[in-house]
C-alpha cells in the first residue's frame, strides 16, 4: 500500500510578536500573535507513506537529511501516527524556495506544507483548523502558515484551543509588500528557542510585553478593518521594538540587532520624512523587514540602495493564498 500527497505553503513574517512559550511540548504561545503570509517565500513537500519503509527518510533540497538532523521530523511524524492510528513510515521530498541569505527560518512553510501533505496522503480530511493545530507541533509559526493574508494565532490553552484563523481584509494584501534588508546570514549566539525561555523566565520587562499585546492585536485589527496603514504600522513597529526591549531585560541580556539594524530602521524613519510611508518589524535575528504600500516600494528600495548592497534587498508581495495541494 502507497499513500502520496503534495502540497505547498508560504512563509509568514509575524507583525504582533509571539515570544515564550507557555508549553514546550505542544508548543502553546504565551500570547496571541498575527501575521502577514508571504508570495515569494514557500516550501513544496510530498509525502508517501508505504508499508515497505522501516523508518521515517527526509530528502531536503535534494539531499538526504542525517538521522541527527532529522530528530525533530521523526518526533512530528511520530506524534501523526499516534493521532491517526497509521502505523506508516513515510518518504519526505521537500523543497525550500527561500533565500538562504534572507536570513528567513522556513520551518513556518515547511511544517504548514508537511501537515497538509500528511492530511492528503492519509485521505484524513482535517479541516484547515485541525491542520493549523497538527502543524504547530512542528513549528509554532507553522500554525499560521495554512492561511494567507493577515493570520492571528489564538495562544489557547491546550493542544486542541490553539490554532490560526484568517483575518479577512477586503482583499487589501494586494496593495501591500514586504521588503527584507539582509544584515547577515550568521548562526545567531542566542537560538531562538533559547531566547524565547530566557526572557519568560529572567527578564524584568516580559510581563509588561504580554500586558499589551492584546491592546496591540486589537490596535491592528481595527487598522485592517479601516485599511488603515499608518495605524497599522505604528502599532507593528512599537510591538516588534518591544519584543527586543524584553531580551534587553533578561539575566544575563542580550540582543539579536547590530548597528546595521538600526540603519536600516532609521532608512525607513527617513522614508516616511520624504513621503514614503513604510514601518518596521524584526524577529530574533538582526535583519529588519519593511511593511510598505506596493506603490512606494520602488522608492524604499531606492532609499535602502544608498545605504546597502543590492543583495541585501529582497522584496516580497503578500499572499491571499494558504495552503495549496499540488497535483
Amino acid at each position: 500500500m502507497v499513500k502520496s500527497g503534495k502540497a505547498r505553503a508560504h512563509t509568514n513574517i509575524a507583525l504582533i510578536k509571539y515570544w515564550g512559550k507557555a508549553d514546550e511540548d505542544l508548543i502553546l504561545p504565551m500570547n496571541n500573535s498575527l501575521s502577514v503570509s508571504l508570495e515569494r517565500f514557500y516550501t513544496e513537500t510530498k509525502v508517501t507513506f508505504s508499508e515497505s519503509y522501516t523508518e521515517d527518510t527526509l530528502v531536503l533540497n535534494g539531499e538526504t537529511v542525517n538521522a541527527a538532523e532529522s530528530k525533530k521530523i521523526t518526533r512530528f511524524m511520530d506524534m501523526l501516527r499516534a493521532k491517526t492510528n497509521t502505523t506508516l513510515y513515510s518518504y519526505i521530498e521537500s523543497e525550500n524556495f527561500v533565500p538562504t541569505a534572507a536570513g528567513l527560518a522556513s520551518s513556518a512553510s515547511a511544517y504548514a506544507a508537511l501537515a497538509s501533505a500528511c492530511n492528503e496522503a492519509l485521505q484524513l480530511g482535517w479541516s484547515d483548523k485541525e491542520l493549523s493545530r497538527l502543524a504547530r507541533r512542528g513549528s509554532g509559526s507553522a500554525s499560521r502558515s495554512i492561511f494567507g493574508g493577515f493570520v492571528e494565532w489564538e495562544k489557547g490553552y491546550d493542544d486542541t484551543t490553539s490554532y490560526s484563523f484568517p483575518i479577512d481584509a477586503d482583499r487589501w494584501e494586494d496593495d501591500l509588500a514586504m521588503i527584507f534588508v539582509v544584515i547577515n546570514n550568521k548562526s545567531k549566539k542566542v537560538s531562538s528557542r533559547a531566547g524565547m525561555s530566557l526572557t519568560r523566565d529572567t527578564s524584568r520587562f516580559y510581563q509588561y510585553w504580554l500586558d499589551h499585546v492584546d491592546e496591540d492585536i486589537a490596535a491592528v485589527k481595527e487598522a485592517i478593518s479601516r485599511k488603515d496603514f499608518k495605524g497599522l504600522g505604528e502599532v507593528i513597529e512599537a510591538n516588534g521594538l518591544r519584543m527586543h526591549a524584553t531580551n534587553l531585560g533578561a539575566q544575563p541580556p542580550f540582543t539579536y540587532l547590530v548597528p546595521e539594524s538600526y540603519q536600516a530602521m532609521e532608512v525607513v524613519h527617513q522614508c516616511r520624512e520624504l513621503g514614503y510611508p513604510c514601518y518596521f518589524t524584526m524577529d530574533a535575528g538582526p535583519n529588519v523587514k519593511i511593511l510598505v504600500e506596493k506603490h512606494n516600494q520602488a522608492h524604499v528600495i531606492e532609499q535602502l540602495h544608498q545605504h546597502f548592497e543590492p543583495h541585501q534587498i529582497i522584496a516580497s508581495d503578500i499572499t491571499r493564498s494558504g495552503v495549496e495541494i499540488i497535483e
